[in-house]
């Protein structure tokens, strides 16, 4: 896979296919303004672990002449569907793996090293989230031209907004003891972000495997939560789960079920259904749960840079 080379698109819109909703809104962003049309292929709430595209991505991805994907092993249906049906000219790029070389690769409970997937999720850390736009606005003005100052320019107005949430979310996080900055979650989508703003994952209950956790592995994380002196414990919206309701009521903390890994609040169309108004909402969730005070985060404009960018997800 690369992100470079591919054939000069000249006399009509570029087109462009992504997956899951963050990555394809990013995308938008740098796209904004132009005539390029971007099309999501990962229905937002669907796990993106598992998630097999339909038949009918098949047309998407064949007319498609860049498709952005995260790599790190978390899209291979999508993948190795886009392989077998990549138009001449056209090129896969990967964005995880292209900023983050495999031995900064971060592996845990819900990713071991030994099934061979990493943890892929970098785009819940805001300096790769900027790396990402980097790599597509490089990719999208080689491909074409016509359009690459206002690439760039997109590019430059996307990152100014990702530094001031790199900014908001560090002065959040110094409200916050070091020792108060743990996490327990449903799965373990932070890993990146944790390491950046010097959090600690305690834990995650999903399993390599997506099934429910062992009584023993249940058992161990609410002995680690009451060792470990953790305050909330986060479950996610879209995928519920009794189990770390169970462990937060056992270890006597709060639990929180709102955190969205990848999916965008709102609506198509609204001002926080934006990569930014997810990561804010999921900040704010954490800081606030945890006693801390999220009000650099609230005071962020989450909405996208361009108003008319052309993303049409499926």
């Amino acid at each position: 896979m690369s992100c470079t080379g591919g054939t000069v698109v000249e006399g009509r819109p570029i087109r462009i296919a992504s997956t899951v909703a963050p990555i394809t809104n990013i995308v938008a962003n740098v796209a904004g303004n132009t005539d390029a049309v971007v099309e999501g292929l990962v229905p937002e709430g669907t796990n993106s672990h598992t998630f097999e595209p339909p038949p009918s991505a098949a047309e998407t991805l064949e007319k498609a002449d860049i498709i952005f994907i995260n790599g790190l092993v978390l899209e291979e249906p999508t993948k190795d569907l886009a392989l077998a049906n990549l138009a001449e000219g056209a090129t896969i790029c990967e964005l995880g793996t292209e900023i983050l070389p495999e031995s900064e690769w971060i592996f845990d409970f819900s990713f071991p090293e030994e099934g061979g997937k990493p943890n892929p999720h970098l785009w819940t850390n805001p300096p790769m989230a900027k790396d990402y736009a980097r790599v597509v606005a490089d990719a999208l003005s080689e491909r074409d031209p016509a359009n690459a100052e206002t690439y760039a320019s997109n590019l430059a107005k996307f990152s100014t907004k990702v530094d001031e949430l790199d900014a908001a979310v560090r002065a959040a996080s110094e409200t916050l003891p070091a020792e108060a900055r743990k996490l327990v979650t449903y799965h373990d989508a932070y890993a990146y972000f944790a390491k950046e703003y010097d959090w600690t994952v305690v834990g995650a209950i999903q399993p390599s495997s997506f099934e429910e956790p062992t009584p023993k592995e249940i058992a161990d994380l609410i002995t680690q939560v009451k060792q470990e002196g953790v305050k909330a414990v986060f479950g996610s919206e879209v995928f519920p789960s009794p189990v770390l309701e169970q462990i937060g009521k056992e270890a006597g903390v709060t639990y929180i079920d709102v955190l969205r890994d990848d999916d965008l609040l709102g609506e198509p169309g609204d001002a926080e259904h934006t990569w930014m108004g997810l990561m804010r909402f999921n900040y704010v969730t954490m800081v606030e749960a945890l006693g801390g005070d999220a009000s650099a985060l609230k005071a962020l404009d989450v909405s996208d840079i361009a108003k008319d960018s052309a993303f049409y997800p499926q």
